[in-house]
Order: structure tokens, then C-alpha cells, then sequence
């Protein structure tokens, strides 16, 4: 089996509105140092596969297919676990 992240956020040309609230939240108390924060969300996918091309075909299948709006977001994709 193989745990895969995926990992969705806004493009960089996508004004982000939870994350520019976010920001002046954090602005507003006290730490100003902090210019931008990004809101993204992030999927596990656990597989019953162990061929890593094969792992990566289906991940890149089900993010283009059902996860990302390729409009306005991006993705990438990292694997954490991998058990025979």
C-alpha cells in the first residue's frame, strides 16, 4: 500500500482571499513581518498499489479529474508511506 498527499492551492494569480485575511489577522497582532499567507488543502490517498508509476497514474488521474480546477488551482503530489 502507498499514501499519497495531495496537496491543492490557488495559483499564483488567483487572489486568495482567505489567506489575505488570514494575513492581516496575523498583521493585526503585532507580527507584521509576515507579508502573505497561502490557503491550500491537502488529500490522503492511500492505494492498495506498490508500482510507483502506477501510483503515480492513478494519483494524477483522480487530482485532474476530481480534485484541482485547473481555472484557478494547482497541485502536487508527494508520497509519505509506502508498506509492502
Amino acid at each position: 500500500m502507498t499514501t499519497v498527499r495531495i496537496y491543492v492551492t490557488y495559483k499564483p494569480s488567483v487572489f486568495d482571499p482567505q489567506g489575505a485575511a488570514i494575513t492581516d489577522s496575523v498583521n493585526s497582532l503585532g507580527h507584521t513581518e509576515v507579508k502573505q499567507i497561502v490557503v491550500g488543502k491537502f488529500f490522503d490517498v492511500t492505494l492498495d498499489e506498490n508500482d510507483l508509476d502506477k501510483v503515480e497514474e492513478d494519483v494524477k488521474d483522480i487530482a485532474e479529474s476530481l480534485l484541482v480546477n485547473f481555472n484557478m488551482e494547482t497541485y502536487k503530489t508527494e508520497i509519505l508511506e509506502e508498506k509492502a
